[in-house]
């Protein structure tokens, strides 16, 4: 059976509808960067997910050619993954996407290497005749967070996330958001599947002692 990040760690991307902290180790990722509104027709968001899972891809099915990656194991991608800030470093406004900034990602599994990044963006490349040079091998300790299942549209995030902060508060703790430390989203859902008001989504808040 395909190793899955989803159910061998529950703890990052099952957690229950209702807050609670967590300590998020180092993990690497694909990253894409970008700024705007996410849902823009053609828009740099929809463009990052190309080139994301055009890498991811070309990694998983690298066990198909005649390159082998020392610890290959077969597994499923891993999901989609977000860091947003607005223009200011700051928390994001939902009411204007358009001043969203954010990194698009998709989590590496272990024995991806940065040499072995190298040879999938060329493989890629080569293959697919398309510049790939926005794609970065991106390491990322999170630290101590908030964390919560939120059901439901995006828009409806900030009701959730409030209840975070309140748990926080509860525990000592405030949000930690800045320079390296994001605002964190997991999608559990294909949006162009799942019906906003039935989508999974993990939000992270990174956080410190008030």
């Amino acid at each position: 059976m395909a190793f899955d990040y989803k159910k061998e760690y529950k703890e990052f991307y099952l957690p229950p509808a209702k807050p609670g902290l967590v300590e998020i180790p180092s993990m690497n990722f694909l990253a894409v960067r970008g700024q705007g509104d996410p849902n823009r027709e053609n828009g740099e968001y929809k463009a990052a997910m190309g080139l994301l899972y055009a890498i991811a891809f070309t990694v998983k099915m690298s066990k198909l050619g005649s390159h082998h990656m020392e610890g290959y194991f077969d597994y499923v991608v891993p999901p989609l993954e977000g860091f947003w800030w607005d223009k200011d470093g700051g928390a994001v406004d939902y009411g204007r996407k358009e001043d969203f900034r954010w990194i698009s990602l998709i989590r590496l599994l272990d024995f991806v290497t940065l040499s072995e990044f190298d040879w999938a963006t060329a493989e890629a490349t080569a293959k697919k005749k398309q510049d790939f040079s926005k794609v970065e091998f991106f390491p990322y300790e999170e630290g101590l967070c908030v964390q919560c299942m939120h059901l439901g549209s995006y828009d409806d995030e900030p009701a959730t996330l409030r209840t975070m902060e309140d748990f926080a508060a509860g525990e000592g703790y405030v949000p930690d958001l800045g320079p390296k430390r994001y605002h964190h989203e997991i999608y559990l859902s294909d949006a162009r599947k799942v019906p906003p008001a039935r989508r999974k989504t993990v939000l992270r808040v990174p956080v410190k002692k008030a």
